[in-house]
């Protein structure tokens, strides 16, 4: 089947500071136009944020879980027969003193080269990817990516990016008390002296947490998500035991307690643009990834 369709299998890997992730994906050459469609995506719930924000360093479990995950991430991709992939470090091994160490020993035990990435590289990774079907012609936008360690906002102006910046505040810092008034007077700041005054803004929202908030509220897809509905769907998971997270609302463990951190900073943005709504379309760094390997 392989030898009868021009198609490569790639692959990304994102090591976040909530969970690493493996998206394999194919790529078809249509008329020498390159497209891509998901085959399969692969989370591990391994909260490295929790000891790197806290002590700077990884704990040897953490390590150890880490290595245990890349031996399995090589092996899925020999299975699937990869001809390329990428792998990029985020915001919790960005914080360890000692990353150049295991980045070398992730690479001698499985032979995958890890890299750590800027906030800023981040940012412009996953902005590059097509959201015209969610807001249309719009010139003026806004991506904010909100992670475990940091957030991302990169603001385009007249199509072209205009500004962007990485923040130090997260849902996994927010959860284990790690951002202060500072942070977040730094981030209203920065909007209001780079977003405030564009014409018809439209923000568009990155990332796991946003998604499930945007599911549970039975938003259609392709329709923005409301500030009004968001605030109601936010505070309904807020006021929910975290057994029913678990259960009803069906959040896997390590997003139940993350969730509504991460829809507070969305939503602080949202109320400090003072916009009305906000498109959620199901991308995300790993899905940037495949958009460089792709180019």
């Amino acid at each position: 089947m392989k030898n009868k369709i021009n198609y490569k299998r790639v692959a990304t890997i994102d090591v976040g500071s909530n969970a690493i992730r493996m998206l394999i994906s194919n790529v078809y050459d249509i008329n020498g136009k390159k497209v891509s469609t998901k085959n399969n995506i692969v989370r591990i719930p391994l909260r490295l944020g929790k000891d790197s924000f806290s002590k700077a360093k990884l704990s040897n479990s953490s390590v150890n879980k880490l290595i245990k995950s890349f031996k399995a991430f090589k092996l899925l991709m020999d299975i699937n027969e990869v001809d390329s992939f990428l792998a990029y470090a985020t915001s919790a091994i960005r914080n360890i003193g000692d990353s150049d160490a295991l980045i070398k020993r992730i690479f001698e035990d499985t032979g995958i080269k890890l890299e750590v990435i800027s906030g800023k590289k981040e940012a412009q990774i996953t902005s590059q990817q097509d959201i015209s079907n969610h807001i249309g012609k719009t010139k003026n936008y806004c991506f904010v990516d909100v992670g475990g360690g940091s957030t991302e906002v990169i603001i385009f102006k007249n199509s072209k990016i205009f500004k962007l910046k990485s923040f130090k505040i997260g849902c996994v810092r927010l959860l284990d008390g790690g951002a202060d008034n500072q942070i977040w007077d730094k981030l209203e700041k920065w909007l209001s002296q780079n977003a405030k005054e564009l014409n018809k803004l439209k923000i568009i929202g990155i990332g796991g947490n946003i998604n499930k908030i945007f599911k549970i509220s039975g938003t259609k897809y392709l329709k923005p998500l409301t500030k009004k509905t968001f605030k109601k769907t936010l505070k309904e998971i807020e006021d929910m035991p975290l057994l029913e997270r678990l259960t009803i609302l069906k959040l896997n463990p390590d997003r139940a307690d993350v969730i509504v951190p991460a829809g507070k900073i969305y939503y602080f943005i949202l109320k400090t643009l003072r916009l009305r709504e906000i498109y959620v379309p199901k991308i995300g760094l790993a899905d940037g990834m495949i958009c460089q390997i792709v180019k």
